[in-house]
């Protein structure tokens, strides 16, 4: 509380630290610092994305008992303040201070819950509906299954083998969900939807209703978060009529992406106070999609939520340990200030990672055809990334050894990729080597008029007798853990070598004495556009 953060980083960091230790301590503390702690959330919000917020929410929901706490993420907006309210545990009297400081779509997720102490529910029930913004029938199974994907797993502080057999048995029955497609899956083309007087969405028919209720149109969505854009939220400011604004929905494949939606606000006919939006929405037409852009493929949907399912508790991780490693909770050894920043910079490994698996996705959805014709020099790459590894191979205690076979090596990729390719295949043979080997290879150009460039690895001793389909087991390594304990597995990172040269139009073989990668050759367009310069 002492620091004022600096940029956005240190105050992500700072919110992290503030919630976690109120979350636990809080009613250990004095009246001062609990004012000033809160102070201190409320100046931070603004500058904290609501990502992660609602990070933040999830990983203290089940384990925090402050109240004053709860009512701070209860008062956010509804994506990060519903997370909070659905599995915080107060006591009785607690609840009966936080409710009148709740909005009508907190008391709402709130009414739903069936554990709350009696006298919280008839609090509620005396309240009225009037003052809860959504309804409260039993949540549908298929609404279930999409809570189960925004789970993480929380932080060992409590530990109770129920929550995770429970973790494990919703996980299971959402992949035997989308394992067993139906009709009712079918992409639906349109539903209505009602709003209240704060834009909050909390009637809907036609899609389900985890998928909707509880969006804003008063405020845009950004980063492809669920949620409409600035043309609702600026003729919400207006009251003034909505047509064809953008809305982007996350759930099931029948709910899920694009839509367009038109409403018109109404009025209380008696004293008319403004009510909120009435509201139709439909599919966008091929004509309204950006550049022909389709509709996403499941795969996408697969994609993002893998990837949100790493980030969240990688974020986590690097957190806390640039709070120790800063020294942010006092002085600590220079031991543990070193381990500390050893996992921040393993975390930052595993960000790369994250990166590059979002380009092999991508790639795979690439075709040969619609390749950007780049012509990039392979080896002068292959050169920069030799370089590049000086560190690693000093600490494996391993030389590189890459000779040129022919030439040009001239290709059509992007040089972003190559380096990509390169660098990940060379990486993962040097991890896998013993101490004082050498990692062999040829880049080779057999023809100038080759349509293919071949960087070919010889296999480490290691793995010189290994199947090509043990090679590909993101579980397999040499001894049982690879040497130097690589944070990319070799089948992981050969995986993604192969999946972005394909996306070049190449390929990775593996052979029985070495590790082919394959890129289209431009050394036959060059030597064309010579021999034409060369006539005139």
């Amino acid at each position: 509380m002492r620091q004022a953060p600096a940029d956005r980083r240190a105050s992500i960091t700072a919110w992290r630290q503030l919630s976690d230790i109120l979350a636990q301590r809080g009613n250990q503390l004095g009246d001062e610092d609990i004012r000033r702690s809160l102070h201190a959330l409320a100046v931070l919000r603004p500058r904290v994305p609501e990502s992660v917020r609602r990070d933040c929410a999830r990983a203290i929901a089940r384990h925090g008992r402050f109240a004053p706490l709860v009512a701070l993420y209860a008062n956010d907006v509804p994506a990060v303040s519903a997370i909070m309210l659905r599995d915080a545990r107060l006591a009785e009297a607690d609840w009966l201070a936080v409710l009148p400081a709740t909005s009508a779509m907190a008391r709402s997720v709130l009414a739903s819950r069936s554990d709350l102490p009696d006298g919280v529910c008839r609090a509620l029930a005396s309240l009225g509906s009037a003052s809860v913004a959504l309804p409260q029938p039993e949540i549908a199974a298929a609404e279930e299954s999409v809570i189960a994907v925004e789970v993480v797993p929380e932080p060992a502080l409590e530990s109770h083998p129920s929550q995770i057999s429970e973790l494990v048995r919703r996980i299971d029955k959402y992949q035997s969900t989308r394992a067993r497609p139906t009709q009712s899956q079918a992409p639906r083309a349109a539903f209505l939807f009602e709003t209240g007087p704060d834009g909050v969405i909390h009637w809907v028919e036609g899609v389900t209703r985890g998928a909707v209720v509880g969006l804003s149109i008063a405020e845009a969505a950004f980063g492809g978060e669920p949620g409409t854009d600035g043309v609702a939220a600026g003729a919400f400011r207006q009251r003034a009529e909505i047509i064809n604004a953008r809305m982007m929905l996350e759930g099931t494949p029948a709910d899920a992406g694009e839509w367009r939606f038109s409403a018109l606000p109404w009025f209380d006919p008696a004293t008319g106070q403004f009510r909120g939006y009435r509201a139709s929405a439909r599919r966008p037409h091929r004509n309204e999609m950006p550049y022909g852009r389709p509709a996403p493929e499941d795969s996408g949907d697969s994609i993002r939520q893998l990837i949100h399912e790493l980030r969240s508790p990688l974020n986590a991780i690097s957190g806390f340990g640039q709070i120790i490693s800063g020294q942010m909770f006092g002085p600590v050894s220079h031991n543990y200030r070193a381990m500390a920043e050893k996992i921040v910079a393993d975390a930052a490994s595993v960000q790369a990672i994250i990166d590059d698996l979002e380009t092999a996705a991508r790639s795979d959805t690439v075709s040969v055809e619609g390749i950007p014709e780049d012509v990039v020099d392979i080896g002068a790459i292959v050169t920069q990334v030799e370089s590049e590894l000086a560190g690693l191979l000093a600490d494996q205690r391993v030389d590189l050894s890459i000779s040129r076979v022919g030439g040009p090596f001239l290709g059509f990729a992007s040089d972003a990729n190559v380096r990509r390719m390169v660098g990940r295949l060379l990486t993962a043979l040097v991890d896998v080597s013993e101490p004082g080997a050498i990692v062999v290879g040829q880049l080779v150009t057999e023809s100038r008029h080759d349509d293919m460039l071949q960087l070919r690895i010889v296999r480490p001793a290691t793995i010189r007798f290994a199947t090509a389909a043990e090679l590909l087991d993101p579980g397999f390594s040499p001894e049982g853990e690879a040497p130097g304990a690589a944070v990319l597995s070799l089948g992981f990172s050969l995986r993604l070598v192969d999946s972005l040269a394909r996306g070049s139009g190449g390929r990775l073989d593996i052979g029985h004495n070495a590790l082919t990668l394959h890129l289209p050759s431009a050394n036959s367009k060059a030597e064309v556009e010579l021999e034409a310069q060369q006539g005139e």
